[in-house]
């Protein structure tokens, strides 16, 4: 009797011990992924602030544009209410 249930509990130790082993296993594998998708994550964000970039250069090159067209603008508005001789 004390054979049979020390045998039944060395199997059940050899059983949660190979349940742990699967669990740290797949643990890994997920950090491995974790890992992964957190470069991903990184390099999308780079391609983001890139983008968010490249938008502030052409902002200010549609200032530097606009306004001179605006003195222009405003420059003809002017000479149509001027006397012409």
């Amino acid at each position: 009797m004390v054979d049979v249930s020390q045998d039944l509990t060395n199997e059940l130790l050899r059983r949660l011990h190979h349940r742990a082993d699967k669990t740290d296993l797949v643990v890994r594998e997920l950090r491995n992924e974790l890992g992964s998708v957190r470069l991903v994550i990184h390099a999308h964000q780079n391609d983001i602030n890139n983008l968010y970039g490249a938008l502030h250069q052409i902002d200010a090159r549609m200032e530097r544009i606009e306004n001179p067209l605006e003195l222009r603008e405003l420059s003809e508005a002017q000479a149509r209410f001027e006397p012409h001789p």
